[in-house]
């Protein structure tokens, strides 16, 4: 029986225009409109005075994100949504808003104009590696501005790890370093390794730091393909590593893995993992574009895909875990 539903434009025309909702949040994130309206200033008027910006412009700003469900609107006074108040108003112990730099900075939005070309060709079109370039600064903005965001998914990852005695741990590809020093801040005896181009790592000492731990914090500058990595780790952290290579360079590297592990020891890796459909969930399924888009043969792979490339370098069966964030903690025993 033929559907009574008329085919209807709207959600191409609505796709085709959703550059302007990313516009709309990085605009409202420069101009600290969330961190505003929280202090009490409700009305375009008054957010305006303290933001230093047009009246016309704060209204026409705060409509639209009404409109996207980040503001609400009563009788002309905004207040924030529970997620804008959560995770965009810096004063917010949660507050995610530097992920904006990064996520919709220049870079990442130039780039993504290129996917035709990236469709075309299978791989980014950007120069050498793409993102995985040695010593690309992209890492530095990304380690400066992803680390709250990856808070949440840090507490999750150190919950998986047991034992509260002395603790080996390397932090491969650390980044900003949260992962590492929520072990370190779990575990008063864990001794953290953090590996990762040198002025990546400046801003990891630089959390460490902050967290207390820098007295158990030891950085390893370099590339995670080349460097020694030692012997004896009891856990070694794959955080949103793998995804950037194939299935053969992850099959060696993993080798290189299983080598530095103690007996008993655990890979232990965060990763977006679709389903094997992969169409679901939502954002592991969509995260493969920034592959296709940033690296030459990356991609995000399946729980089976992982499992059997762990296992191929020597590890016994992995476990897998799907945390609220929709990334997948997978915990691999020597």
């Amino acid at each position: 029986m033929a559907s009574s539903s008329m085919p209807s434009p709207m959600r191409i025309f609505e796709t085709l225009r959703a550059y302007e909702q990313t516009a709309a949040l990085r605009a409202a994130v420069e101009l600290d409109i969330f961190t505003a309206i929280g202090e009490g200033a409700t009305t375009a008027a008054d957010i305006a005075a303290k933001r230093s910006a047009s009246e016309r412009g704060v209204r026409i700003l705060c409509d639209y994100l009404a409109t996207d469900g980040l503001l609400t609107k009563n009788n002309g006074h905004y207040a924030c949504s529970p997620d804008a108040a959560a995770f965009l108003d810096r004063r917010s112990p949660a507050c995610i808003a530097s992920a904006t730099e990064f996520l919709a900075g220049n870079d990442n939005v130039t780039t993504s104009l290129s996917l035709t070309d990236c469709v075309r060709k299978g791989g980014t079109v950007l120069p050498g590696e793409g993102s995985v370039e040695p010593d690309n600064p992209f890492w530095v903005l990304f380690a400066r501005a992803m680390a709250p965001i990856m808070g949440i998914a840090a507490q999750a990852m150190a919950e998986q790890i047991s034992g509260t005695g002395l603790l080996k741990v390397l932090d491969i590809a650390a980044g900003h370093g949260v992962f590492g020093i929520a072990i370190a801040r779990k575990n008063p005896q864990a001794e953290i390794t953090a590996l990762d181009w040198a002025a990546v790592l400046d801003v990891a000492k630089e959390n460490a730091a902050k967290a207390g731990v820098s007295n158990r914090y030891h950085p390893l500058p370099g590339s995670a393909f080349d460097v020694d990595f030692g012997s004896g780790y009891d856990i070694i952290l794959l955080t949103n590593f793998l995804h950037h290579f194939d299935q053969p360079t992850i099959e060696r590297f993993l080798r290189k893995v299983h080598a530095a592990l103690k007996p008993g020891g655990k890979a232990v890796t965060l990763e977006f993992c679709p389903n094997e459909d992969r169409v679901t969930p939502l954002s592991p399924a969509r995260f493969v574009l920034t592959m296709l888009l940033s690296t030459a043969h990356g991609d995000a792979y399946t729980f089976n895909q992982l499992d059997s490339m762990f296992r191929t370098a020597g590890f016994g069966p992995s476990q897998h875990q799907r945390l609220p964030s929709d990334q997948s903690v997978i915990v691999s025993p020597t």
